[in-house]
């Protein structure tokens, strides 16, 4: 995806959903939406009571998917029904406490069969990565790192020295939530990862407005949209699925469009 995307000289915009919210099969509607919109890949994220960063939208979104009965079997149900029809890469976000309970060689073999590209794990040290990093890599899954604006530089180089797929730019200090406008030094900051890594650049965190993907696709390869998202599914989910549809398609494209899609 990344490839083709430099072959046409845009950038990728990848939208957060979160699974089950408000059910399973308007999850699935959404991510069909997020895809026709032109969306390149899509975080999928996995409910879970005690989120890590993320800010009261998606904390929220997460409350109500748990009290609808979403499971990590649901979740992966979502996956592959949408890969199925899909082409644009899926990649879950999860807590690594999921991973751990579960078991990383089941856990990974779920995700295979669900079909989805990889993982974005918040809360797992680069320290005690190397088994389940190993175990993707094996499955020819992504395990996409973080850094964040306070990630001192030795360690920065050491995360993007081992990220797959591509790195997560955290924008700004704190938890995910629309913001309005991009922080000082992160252009800055971008550059310098460029020369640890290979592997594309995204910046999340903040991102919720057309305006805000051009400018941070300006120096990335391309920018996360989230709690922006989230908060439109939430809006709309009461209005049918065909107007949910409509809405999350229309708010996706303008961002693709921005990104040079």
């Amino acid at each position: 995806m990344f490839a083709a995307n430099r072959a046409t000289g845009r950038r990728a915009v990848a939208p957060f959903v979160t699974a089950g919210d408000p059910d399973a099969a308007t999850s699935v509607a959404v991510l069909e939406a997020v895809a026709r919109a032109g969306a390149s890949l899509c975080e999928l994220g996995v409910p879970y009571s005690d989120p890590i960063a993320d800010g009261p939208v998606i904390q929220t979104s997460y409350t109500r998917a748990i009290a609808a009965g979403i499971s990590l079997e649901g979740v992966f149900g979502i996956a592959r029904q949408a890969t199925a029809r899909l082409t644009m890469p899926i990649l879950a976000m999860a807590s690594y406490s999921l991973v751990f309970r579960r078991g990383i060689d089941r856990f990974v073999a779920d995700a295979v069969t669900a079909g989805l590209a990889g993982f974005v794990i918040p809360d797992l040290p680069v320290e005690e990565s190397d088994d389940f990093d190993a175990a993707c890599r094996g499955a020819g899954l992504a395990l996409v790192r973080l850094v964040t604006p306070t990630t001192p530089p030795a360690r920065a180089a050491a995360i993007a020295a081992k990220s797959t797929g591509f790195l997560y730019c955290v924008s700004v200090a704190g938890v995910t939530g629309a913001r309005t406008e991009l922080p000082a030094g992160l252009v800055d900051r971008v550059q310098w990862l460029r020369n640890e890594t290979d592997v594309p650049i995204l910046v999340g965190f903040g991102i919720s407005s057309p305006e805000q993907v051009r400018a941070v696709c300006r120096v990335a390869d391309g920018a996360i949209v989230g709690s922006a998202l989230v908060r439109l599914v939430a809006e709309q989910a009461g209005s049918g699925p065909a107007a949910l549809s409509t809405a999350v398609e229309r708010f996706v494209a303008d961002l693709a469009k921005a990104a040079g899609g």
